[in-house]
């Protein structure tokens, strides 16, 4: 799952260290734009649904708190 994320995060903008970043939202590596992408292609590649209550930079600062975010939805 992680390694799908990585690729992911890459498609939409390639110029960051997915496997070690953990400030992604917090260091504006992220802009909104790549977030509604990556939503959107997150939704759609493990069939989940995040809401707006998970858009919270906690959930998209890292690929492994990502991961931790789609397993926990998988989980509901």
């Amino acid at each position: 799952m992680l390694e799908q994320i990585i690729e992911i995060l890459k498609d939409i903008n390639p110029d960051n260290d997915y496997e070690n970043e953990t400030g992604l939202i917090d260091n504006k590596l992220l802009d909104s734009f790549d977030i509604v992408t990556l939503v959107g292609e997150l939704n759609d590649a493990f069939d989940i649904t995040i809401t707006v209550v998970d858009l919270v930079p906690e959930n998209f600062n890292s690929a492994a708190a990502m991961a931790a975010l789609v397993e926990k939805l998988q989980n509901q």
